[in-house]
């Protein structure tokens, strides 16, 4: 443990917000002997726990099991398709979530955490008003998170953000989703499945921007094949009420009648109401505060992590920069996480998952031998589904190390988790060569792989 020392302040480190990332970095730093306070006016667990990952993840299994009803026909059981029970999921759902942040709240006060359930914002580079009373520290941790944007235009407040759709109370008939990113096709892929006519509105021509292309135009055949409907180089010019429905129109000219309009069309960081001018941080376009790559803003004892950062908005890593930074200030060691490869998932149907490099990535380092296969998994030759699986891997050609692989397809996360170990590890294409598969299953492509589909070259 790093010494001790006197100090005139209430506490040495104080962390605003009580998402992952800063749950975990006041719990290890006062694993390490600190004095720690933090301060949460909404919800402990943040986004991923609340209004996130975690609930979004419990719906899009709820959507699963009709048509797991419906494929178990092939095999030789006789059921009718099961009526869904909207409220009850919801319940369900709410049980769970307040379980989770009742756990985040005893982690904290477990390790010796100061829990304030407040508003905190400077009034000084060392002293904050929380929830009206003064309190000082010596090292300021904002960990703020972001929040969903509205798209801006005439009759935005006639629809609703992600935060919203977890507590609607019922299952509009229809809906219409207007983004192409994570949020947009993970709750498409909700909607239809638990019943709602769903129309996709996005910008591209494929959605998920940033992606591996050939993960998009997957996703674009996945989408299709679910039921869902797409208007793709568009966008939202206006929404109208009609009755109890709503009338948007598109930017192409068509008008689309709806009960629910569904933004998804990005997220921002939580700077306001922080004063941040009073302390002296500096914020980025965006409104993201600037870091360095220590989380050091502007201010040397004044630090940032996770999205309100907007470098690799994902829980896991805003987790692992919260540890890193109390490791560093409070601990004896730092632990070392690898940045360069984050695996991540898009919990779609079926699911999206990545990790690495893309090929166009790839390419502009050098050559890279691309390696794909695309095949219908084994249960929907049975079931009658039309569902496919693509697996793809990126190899640079001088190293022959694999640099990124990617796949849509059923259990791709918990596929590609194992692959980011291996990339994280440096390992060689002729790694997963010599690597015994496991039959049958799909996660064996990744290792029989043989045949180079194309090359990347820049």
């Amino acid at each position: 443990m790093k010494a001790a020392h006197v100090t005139k302040f209430d506490y040495d480190l104080f962390v605003i917000g009580g998402g992952s990332g800063g749950v975990r970095c006041a719990r290890i730093a006062a694993g390490h002997g600190a004095r720690v306070g933090i301060a949460e006016a909404r919800f402990w667990g943040g986004t991923c726990v609340n209004v996130g990952c975690v609930p979004k993840k419990l719906l899009m299994q709820a959507s699963e099991y009709g048509a797991l009803a419906e494929d178990a026909r092939g095999f030789g059981w006789e059921s009718a398709r099961p009526t869904h029970d909207w409220a009850a999921l919801i319940a369900a759902k709410n049980k769970e979530i307040d379980r989770l942040e009742g756990i985040y709240r005893k982690l904290l006060t477990g390790a010796g955490v100061t829990v304030f359930d407040a508003h905190a914002c400077f009034e000084d580079a060392n002293t904050l008003d929380v929830g009206g009373q003064k309190i000082t520290a010596e090292r300021i941790v904002i960990a703020t998170g972001g929040h969903p944007e509205r798209p801006g235009i005439p009759g935005e407040d006639l629809g609703i953000v992600s935060d919203d759709a977890f507590f609607l109370p019922s299952l509009p008939p229809r809906v219409l989703i207007h983004g192409g990113g994570f949020i947009a096709v993970e709750f498409a892929g909700i909607f239809t499945g638990l019943g709602a006519k769903v129309d996709l509105v996005f910008r591209q021509p494929h959605p998920l921007r940033g992606f591996d292309e050939d993960l998009r135009e997957a996703m674009t055949e996945a989408l299709i094949a679910q039921g869902v409907t797409l208007h793709p180089n568009t966008t939202l010019t206006r929404i109208d009420a009609y009755g109890d429905a709503r009338r948007v129109t598109l930017g192409n000219g068509a008008v689309i009648e709806t009960d629910l309009a569904f933004f998804a069309t990005g997220r921002r960081p939580n700077t306001r109401g922080l004063h941040l001018d009073r302390a002296g941080v500096s914020l980025i376009e965006g409104g993201a505060i600037a870091v360095d790559a220590d989380s050091t803003t502007s201010q040397e004892h004044i630090y940032a992590i996770g999205d309100v950062t907007n470098r690799i908005n994902l829980t896991p890593v805003a987790i692992a920069e919260g540890h890193i930074l109390a490791d560093r200030l409070y601990g004896p060691t730092e632990r070392d996480w690898n940045f360069a490869a984050v695996p991540s998932a898009v919990f779609s149907q079926p699911p999206l998952s990545t990790v690495g490099l893309t090929e166009a990535q790839a390419a502009k380092h050098g050559p890279a031998d691309i390696y794909v296969t695309r095949f219908t998994p084994m249960r929907h030759t049975i079931s009658g589904r039309t569902r496919r699986t693509m697996m793809k891997l990126v190899v640079d050609q001088a190293s022959q190390r694999v640099v990124g692989a990617h796949m849509i397809g059923e259990d791709a996360p918990e596929i590609i988790q194992g692959i980011a170990v291996a990339i994280t590890a440096g390992a060689t294409k002729k790694d997963f060569d010599r690597t015994v598969g496991i039959h049958p299953t799909a996660a064996e492509e990744f290792v029989t792989l043989r045949t180079r589909t194309r090359v990347a070259t820049p």
